[in-house]
């Protein structure tokens, strides 16, 4: 029987966010939004609750690729907006991904700020801008954002890309 969950990422703009995840073979929905922790990190931020059959990719897969499709290693002044998180639905998935940020940080020369954080709530973003990369992939955010990231997906997680998803690279 196939292993459905989810996990929310968020890290920079959810739009780029959205088209990374979109494009994975074994994601079965993406939804694009605002995310919310508890305590401290209560604000919402940008990101993304990404649904996947872990019989086809694996939690570690999704966390190293959220890990190099965005700045998880700068700490700017925007980072309300764009926490560098994973946020988890279950103390399973919380001590997981704990472990595999340790696992990952030897990939990076700078200290990963990527956190951590439980799941408590989200807000979808307005229709509009959902599935942005689709509806939108010659405009010059897509071409110089995310297309990008696209890009590094196809050079090295070539086996996880859906190629069909990709429009405009």
């Amino acid at each position: 029987m196939a292993q459905h969950t989810k996990i929310a990422l968020g890290g920079g703009c959810h739009w780029c966010t959205e088209a990374v995840f979109q494009a994975l073979i074994g994601v079965e929905k993406v939804e694009q939004g605002y995310v919310a922790s508890t305590g401290e990190h209560n604000t919402f931020s940008e990101a993304v609750i990404v649904h996947f059959n872990a019989d086809v990719i694996s939690l570690n897969t999704l966390i190293e690729i959220h890990l190099h499709t965005h700045n998880s290693t700068s700490d700017h002044t925007m980072r309300a907006k764009y926490r560098s998180a994973i946020y988890t639905y279950s103390e399973e998935q919380l001590a997981e991904a704990k472990h595999l940020l340790d696992v990952f940080q030897n990939e990076f020369e700078g200290q990963l700020i990527t956190k951590v954080y439980t799941f408590s709530e989200f807000k979808a973003s307005r229709e509009a801008i959902q599935n942005y990369y689709q509806k939108n992939p010659k405009k010059p955010f897509c071409e110089r954002f995310i297309n990008p990231k696209l890009e590094l997906l196809l050079n090295q997680y070539s086996n996880h890309v859906n190629r069909d998803f990709i429009i405009s690279i």
